[in-house]
């Protein structure tokens, strides 16, 4: 009898066990194959070798770009550099990459590894970026204002707060007015594993500023890119795992009202929003196994999807560029500026296409 209860347990345990290893694979989109989809006159920006996980177009063209993340579980091909925030003039027919340099004597640029950004530009046309840093695998938000002439970046302030645990992406809605996505509860890597594999709904989304910082939107599997609307009406968040872009009415008192959301066969990332369509452009993985299990003999595709009239009731989706990692491996973010795409990737180059 004994026996037999034991025998009952482990089988039960393996079941469950099998549940959630077909849940994780099925999250993970790890049987999807890629349907190519090309795009005319592309070709791979030089001098980004090491990731351009995120990216932020102004409207006059200049390009941030954040390179160089270590993040667990992740490749990374400059392991023991600093990461690097990049500047490039999209209206420049030669593209050309340059590393902003960093002043400021509190900042620790040894320890800088800089993933989600956003930009804010105020009435004087003072443009202040905001970056997630993660030194040594904690988080902060990196307050800096671009100084243009220089060519640099002067280090403001740095923003820590016990509701930014793990952040990922952040949308700046002030110089220090943000919301910020958590993709994690736990801050081992460790039990990170467990969290992403047992699909536990912990991530949320967080307000923050210097007067008040609250979560206005939680349950996420995994909450990754964060975007707001050219109108500042609406936020659109991604969950990365659950194959979603949620879409949210922002009120005057911050907080957030959920109106609809839109399902999808791959692991949306970053949001990108065109300000003069409000289109949505989303880097996308469309096996999100590749990417936390790198494989150079089998690396991680790139997808990048165009979302038009979101707030409709039939938006049109397309997939505008689609490959198998040949060219461009782990596509993150996309974004457009007068009829040219710019998508980078968490680890490795970025490709930059005429639509």
């Amino acid at each position: 009898m004994a026996k037999l209860l034991v025998l009952t347990i482990l089988g039960v345990g393996l079941a469950l066990f099998r549940d959630h290893r077909s849940s994780y694979q099925t999250r993970m989109a790890a049987f999807r194959e890629i349907k190519p989809v090309e795009l005319p006159n592309c070709k791979l920006v030089k001098g980004i070798e090491a990731g351009s996980e995120d990216l932020e177009i102004l409207r006059n063209g200049l390009a941030f770009i954040s390179s160089g993340l270590k993040y667990p579980q992740i490749k990374s091909f400059e392991p023991n550099e600093p990461g690097k925030i990049l500047l490039m003039d999209l209206n420049e027919e030669e593209l050309t990459v340059l590393v902003l340099k960093i002043n400021g004597s509190n900042f620790d640029l040894f320890s800088f590894n800089p993933h989600g950004i956003s930009t804010f530009t105020d009435e004087d046309n003072t443009v202040y970026l905001l970056v997630v840093n993660h030194p040594y695998l904690k988080s902060t938000v990196e307050l800096f204002k671009f100084q243009e002439e220089e060519k640099s970046l002067l280090h403001l302030k740095t923003i820590k707060h016990q509701l930014l645990p793990n952040v990922n992406d952040i949308v700046a809605v002030g110089p220090e007015h943000f919301y910020a996505t958590n993709d994690h509860y736990f801050v081992d890597p460790y039990l990170r594993s467990w969290e992403i594999y047992l699909g536990l709904a912990w991530s949320n989304v967080v307000y923050y500023s210097p007067n008040e910082v609250r979560v206005v939107a939680d349950g996420f599997d995994f909450a990754n890119g964060i975007n707001v609307s050219p109108d500042g009406k609406y936020v659109y968040v991604a969950e990365l795992l659950a194959h979603k872009i949620h879409v949210y009415e922002k009120h005057a008192n911050w907080t957030l009202t959920p109106l609809k959301s839109l399902d999808f066969d791959t692991l949306v990332d970053n949001i990108s929003v065109d300000p003069v369509t409000g289109d949505l452009w989303i880097g996308c993985h469309p096996n999100g196994m590749k990417i936390f299990s790198y494989d150079p003999e089998n690396p991680p595709g790139s997808e990048v999807l165009r979302i038009q009239n979101i707030l409709t009731e039939e938006p049109k989706v397309t997939v505008v560029y689609a490959e198998n990692g040949t060219v461009l491996q782990g596509s993150s973010v996309a974004s457009v500026y007068k009829g040219k795409l710019l998508t980078g990737t968490v680890f490795h180059k970025a490709l930059y296409c005429k639509l």
